[in-house]
């Protein structure tokens, strides 16, 4: 196996580009630097230059970086339609594509080796400051994701085509996976994974990682593993069939967030007693100079992340879902779990109203049509005030864990690093049964 090059979704269906070309870039075998803009016309890219010069005009425009040169690229969004949504200016180095979409919107894509890439991933994902241990475990991690989802994706068609159960009446089941991106091989955001550029050069910490673990992954009977990841499990991992397809994953299991077992949920009254207590887990860290060394600044906003509550009076929680769901559930009567996993994630959510009443799974979906941006995760219990009529008037949802809980527990993970384990300690706990092995 060689090392691969990716090609990275950076902005994608973006109506104008603005930025910066820094050292040489060549177009053909034109040099272009300097300052520039590019927008679609009538299916086009045209790209003009800091003076409104049209360099040139192609529906795919492709520029070669020579002697390591950079780009940086004016109102990237990251967090997309997560409450920590937001535009940064961004610098990366390697090839720039600007594509023209259907939609008369710019994509832009960058293509860089594998390895580059993951160094911009790590230090994107975490701090360079968070322990050694933690960045190799996730460097291994991110690469093997990687890895995985592109063999899936070269797959044929049949072979990698989802489809979700027949639903029952009024069930709307929807997942979301990475592979749908046609003209490019991953995004740039939470999506996939994030990928900022280079992020103090994608500096010491990050990139050591990277080269430290160069080329190996994570495998189960011969394949590379699927490793998935998420912010903070909330005391237990979940199983990937709660979230996504209905099928086991071995390696991608539930598990414990700490040194002893705890018990799985099995019950509503499992899910009140865990859901409201603060269990002695790694994620549920309070020690916050570790996470000020881990986490970015946007994530350490989030400071609720291991418990968390959210209060919606009715009418607010209403429009929500008439927003989300494209549903008018008229006046909102009770919200009842009828599906958990193991870590307490709802996958199956049944929503009543005087209009309709209606099933939604899975866990991101559920998350989706419950908050303006996003819930923290789908593991969370519900509390209903209900005025002297008997009618609902504010619904308390009391949460645990941020994300979709399978695989790496990125918090718990940084936490056992913090304790002294390695790399190799650290993802077998989260990666049941899977092996390390050196591909490159």
């Amino acid at each position: 196996m060689e090392e691969p090059r990716i090609r990275v979704g950076i902005c994608d269906h973006y109506p104008r580009l603005g930025g910066t070309f820094h050292g040489c870039y060549r177009l053909g075998g034109a040099p272009v630097t300097g300052d520039f803009t590019a927008k679609p016309v009538a299916g086009v890219v045209i790209l003009q230059d800091g003076f409104g010069r049209e360099i040139f005009r192609a529906p795919k425009i492709h520029l070669t970086a020579e002697n390591e040169g950079t780009f940086t690229l004016q109102g990237v969004t990251i967090g997309v339609r997560f409450h920590w949504e937001r535009q940064e200016v961004q610098t990366f180095a390697g090839d720039l594509t600007l594509l023209a979409t259907a939609e008369e919107a710019l994509t832009a894509i960058n293509e860089i080796p594998l390895e580059d890439y993951l160094a911009s991933v790590v230090s994107s994902e975490m701090r360079d400051e968070a322990p050694a241990a933690f960045l190799q475990a996730h460097a291994v991690a991110s690469r093997s994701w990687l890895v995985a989802m592109l063999n899936r994706k070269s797959a044929k068609p049949a072979d990698r085509t989802i489809t979700p159960p027949p639903p029952r009446m009024d069930e709307i089941v929807r997942w979301y996976d990475r592979e749908d991106h046609d003209d490019f091989d991953v995004c740039a955001d939470d999506h996939c994974q994030r990928y900022q550029g280079i992020v103090g050069k994608a500096s010491g910490g990050a990139r050591e990682a990277v080269m430290k673990t160069r080329g190996v992954f994570l495998v189960s009977d011969g394949t590379i593993c699927d490793a998935r990841y998420h912010k903070a499990c909330g005391g237990m991992t979940e199983n990937y069939g709660t979230c996504w397809e209905e099928r086991s994953v071995p390696y991608l299991s539930h598990v414990t967030d700490a040194a002893r077992p705890l018990t799985p949920i099995r019950s509503e009254e499992d899910a009140e007693r865990w859901i409201l207590s603060h269990p002695d887990v790694c994620c549920g860290t309070s020690n916050q100079d570790l996470l000020r060394r881990i986490l970015p600044d946007f994530d350490r906003e989030t400071g609720d992340f291991f418990r968390w509550q959210v209060r919606y009076e009715r009418e607010e929680l209403e429009s929500i879902l008439r927003e989300k769901a494209g549903i008018d559930f008229g006046t909102l009567q009770v919200l009842t779990p009828l599906e958990r996993g193991p870590s307490g994630r709802i996958s199956r959510l049944k929503i009543e109203g005087t209009k309709r009443v209606c099933i939604v799974g899975k866990e991101l979906e559920i998350r989706r049509w419950l908050s303006p941006s996003h819930l923290y995760s789908s593991a969370f219990i519900i509390s209903t005030e209900r005025a002297a009529t008997g009618s609902p008037h504010r619904f308390t949802l009391y949460g645990a864990g941020w994300g979709h809980g399978v695989g790496l527990c990125q918090i718990g993970a940084a936490v056992m690093a913090e304790q002294g384990f390695n790399a190799e300690e650290i993802l077998h706990r989260y990666f049941l049964g899977a092996a390390l092995v050196k591909r490159y």
